[in-house]
């Protein structure tokens, strides 16, 4: 009896092997056959307007005088920029502070740092519309006392257009190159797995130095072209 009971279950051990065995080599899934491709589509706009930041730099012995003096200023900033034909509603107050002002560290007193003054900040963003306004507008920033300018961008009242157009060129490229890629390779299209886009319109920032609004004319600008670019992306499944 014991050994019948020992054949019995090495048996049973022995025919659930080649089980477990057929499991662990089944076939894995059949993966589907892609196509992934990507295409671009590109217009370029020239610029109509032009985002100027500039402001006022004041510094005094107390905060409350550094304000004052830099409100006053900014004050007569404002009213150029309405006087050079920029709207009320393009013009913005980007950035306002006061901070201490320090004296340099000394090695005879520890190297510590004393407070010496205040300085104040403020900043105006103004958007202004057409080209052969923004160097009017810029001189008329400094003559009012604007004594910073932090940049110059421009950009189109066409964006929205542009990038239509952009993204129609895009899937049209995508679809000529996925039907050519079909014809030659000699697979057909099945259906449409993932699609996708990238890209658009970015304004384009121009950096001025003071050097250039020193002439008598009015500061020279140029806004060059703006290019819009859209990227799209697109994969199929495929049968061959």
């Amino acid at each position: 009896m014991i050994r019948t009971a020992f054949l019995a279950a090495a048996l049973m051990t022995t025919t659930a092997l080649p089980a477990n065995a057929v499991a662990q080599t089944a076939p894995a899934q059949e993966q589907t056959a892609q196509l992934n491709l990507s295409a671009s589509g590109e217009v370029r706009i020239t610029p109509d307007q032009a985002q100027v930041s500039a402001g006022v730099v004041t510094e005094a012995r107390t905060a409350a005088e550094a304000l004052r003096a830099n409100s006053q200023r900014m004050s007569r900033v404002f009213s150029a920029l309405e006087d050079a034909g920029v709207q009320a509603r393009d013009i913005q107050t980007s950035q306002l502070n006061v901070s201490p002002v320090y004296s340099q560290p000394s090695s005879r007193d520890g190297g510590t740092r004393e407070i010496t003054g205040y300085s104040a900040r403020n900043t105006v963003t103004a958007l202004v519309r057409g080209m052969d306004s923004v160097g009017p507008a810029i001189d008329a920033l400094f003559e009012a006392g604007a004594n910073s300018l932090n940049g110059v961008t421009f950009s189109s009242s066409e964006a929205d257009a542009a990038e239509t157009e952009a993204r129609r060129r895009a899937v049209a490229e995508l679809y000529e190159t996925r039907d050519l890629y079909a014809e030659v390779g000699g697979f057909t299209i099945e259906r449409l797995l993932n699609f996708s886009e990238s890209g658009g319109y970015a304004p384009q920032p121009v950096m001025f130095s003071r050097a250039m609004m020193m002439e008598d004319s009015a500061t020279p600008v140029s806004g060059g072209e703006l290019v819009v670019s859209i990227t799209v992306n697109g994969s199929w499944e495929i049968e061959g």
